[in-house]
């Protein structure tokens, strides 16, 4: 038997291998690359950390089930550090040096416009899972969280329902980016629309990681001397915390003045006490207390999961609509990859359109077929004592994504399909 020259070619592999000339690796080729970039660090690691281990939650539910086309999944995780032009470079970094072939990520509206020029430039693909101030409409991003007719525009219709205090006043409280300003440009037309005049609209806008809420929460108490007022909170990261703590501080009660939030949820309630919050509300496509085999068997995962991997604080464990968004975009990408045959950003494009899954929210939820974004139900929970919330409203079914508000003039010659924003 001839073995030497077997050995050499074996050798020369071996060599090549190492030097790194070799055309592709062994687990590169039997592995699917998934990019993860959430701040896990920084002010908005309160919010963001948790989205990337319900990530790693489901890409490890769907390699227990054989993967995708025959290939396990393998999660690179970056942290941007709420930094937003790391952002960019980490998504870069992703697509270019890490080779992945879809990436899970981002929070605040400004991480992802840092983030969304490089994956149009390198035809990447991003799904995005919190609600946002729309206004965007990218074909490399897929849209899982709220536009604002999914969440800001019912929920401030709600305020001025009997049901929801048949309020007059609006102040309106934000973290000094991109979403609370667009969002309140949005909200401030609607109330206009709906007779609401500006001396009756009061806008505060706060830096990221602002702590000292007193002065503000003072002013609000004087504001609503004018008449009854409902409070519209964009405030994101752990900002939130110190806002709530003052509230009480004070001793504003929700049957008083009303406040209903667009960032705050189960996680960020965690560290709060909640007691003096019943009643306060927030608005949203999911809630952990929805009571549907879909969810149950959610929740009890992610408990499960949060337990094996000693998360911190994994005995309080709760899920939120940004958690379930991205449970859902995952497992639709799994699909649309199933579907097209492959990981090729154009041809698992075509097939997310119509994409449908059914959700831990307790619905059939559809990838819309043209504009990129998910059709929700759209909920309106109140805080509870015990940190979880009691939907008090809700639409009947899933509402189409409006990203082109009709609130911003202009909008109605905006096109209906994705298009590159440069």
């Amino acid at each position: 038997m001839k073995r030497r020259p077997f050995l050499k070619a074996t050798l020369a592999a071996s060599t090549l291998m190492l030097s790194g000339l070799f055309p592709f690796s062994l687990q590169a080729a039997e592995t699917i690359k998934v990019g993860i970039l959430h701040s896990l660090s920084g002010t908005m690691a309160i919010s963001e950390t948790s989205l990337k281990d319900m990530a790693l939650m489901t890409i490890d539910e769907i390699n227990a089930k054989g993967g995708v086309l025959g290939k396990k999944l393998e999660p690179v995780v970056v942290d941007p550090a709420s930094n937003w032009p790391l952002f960019a470079e980490k998504g870069r970094q992703l697509l270019t040096q890490d080779k992945v072939d879809v990436v899970f990520g981002c929070w605040t509206s400004v991480s992802r416009k840092s983030v969304l020029p490089v994956f149009e430039e390198l035809n990447g693909l991003l799904f995005y899972p919190v609600q946002y101030e729309g206004e965007e409409m990218s074909p490399n991003v897929f849209y899982t969280g709220a536009a604002p007719n999914q969440q800001a525009i019912p929920a401030v219709e709600y305020l001025m329902s009997e049901d929801g205090g048949a309020a007059k006043r609006y102040f309106l409280l934000g973290t000094d980016y991109v979403y609370p300003r667009t969002t309140n440009k949005i909200l401030r037309a609607f109330l206009h629309s709906k007779g609401v005049a500006d001396k009756d609209i009061e806008e505060v806008y706060t830096p990221f990681g602002h702590s000292d809420y007193q002065t503000i929460v003072a002013n609000i108490k004087k504001f609503a001397a004018g008449g009854k007022t409902a409070v519209i909170s964009t405030v994101n990261g752990d900002s939130n915390v110190p806002f709530y703590k003052e509230l009480g501080n004070q001793g504003i009660e929700a049957t008083e003045v009303p406040v209903v939030a667009f960032s705050v949820g189960e996680e960020e309630l965690r560290g709060i006490d909640t007691k003096p919050l019943v009643g306060q509300l927030a608005a949203w496509n999911y809630f952990e207390s929805l009571d549907n085999p879909a969810n149950t068997k959610f929740v009890d995962n992610w408990k499960a999961y949060a337990k094996a991997k000693n998360l911190p604080n994994y005995q309080s464990a709760v899920t939120n609509d940004p958690m379930e968004a991205t449970y859902v975009g995952i497992n639709m990408w799994a699909q649309a990859v199933t579907k097209a045959g492959t990981t090729d950003v154009d041809k698992v494009r075509e097939a997310m359109a119509g994409q449908t899954f059914t959700a831990p929210d307790g619905y059939t939820l559809t990838m819309d077929k043209i504009n990129h974004h998910l059709h929700k139900p759209v909920m309106i929970g109140e805080v509870q004592e015990d940190g979880q919330f009691n939907v008090v409203w809700q639409t009947e079914g899933p509402v189409r994504a409006q990203p082109w508000s009709p609130y911003i003039p202009g909008n109605d010659k905006k096109p209906e399909y994705a298009v590159k924003s440069n």
